[in-house]
């Protein structure tokens, strides 16, 4: 059985945008399927609140990580920590370097984009032309020249916000695998 982890991101909760119906879609075709909520993404120095975030959950080598936002920032720092290699990492509107020039705390000063890279057997980052935040293309591109892996540009905003509805996303489901 394959086991998906999604992460939503900064101000969010496990039951946002498309976030819960990926999980009935990865549900109904045999997924073991974890949301948590992480209040404190994006709040917490990301030094202090990744050891909770990695004993919730629960990372192994058949765990697919997918997150949005500040929960694909966060996934950045877990694909460095782990000590197993996931199957899939899927990063929706991440970011590497503060998109704003505004202080990020999920972000750490630097990477060791080799151990990442070595973390995740297939990385796929989703970026849009047009993100309201500044988690467009330019920094799907940047982890993509660090790390590899395939870049999806859209034309979508921030896949998901306050002010956007964005409750299916059948792309993301066609591209996570078995």
């Amino acid at each position: 059985m394959t086991r998906a982890v999604i992460v939503h991101g900064t101000g969010g909760s496990p039951d946002v945008v498309w976030l819960p119906w990926l999980a009935q879609r990865l549900a109904a075709r045999g997924w073991q399927v974890d949301r948590p909520h992480f209040p404190d993404v994006n709040v917490t120095p990301v030094a202090d609140f990744l050891p909770g975030a990695l004993a919730r959950m629960a990372v192994d080598a058949d765990t697919v990580l997918i997150g949005h936002s500040g929960g694909a920032a966060l996934l950045l720092a877990v694909l460095e920590a782990i000590e197993v290699r996931v199957p899939q990492a899927v990063l929706v509107a991440g970011y590497s370097t503060s998109p704003s020039g505004d202080p990020e705390p999920v972000l750490r000063e630097s990477y060791d984009w080799d151990r990442i890279a070595a973390h995740a057997e297939d990385l796929v980052l989703i970026n849009s032309m047009t993100d309201p935040y500044g988690c467009d293309w330019r920094q799907g591109m940047a982890i993509r020249d660090r790390v590899g892996g395939t870049l999806v540009i859209r034309d979508e905003g921030h896949f998901g916000d306050w002010n956007q509805e964005f409750d299916e996303f059948p792309l993301l489901d066609r591209l996570i695998h078995d």
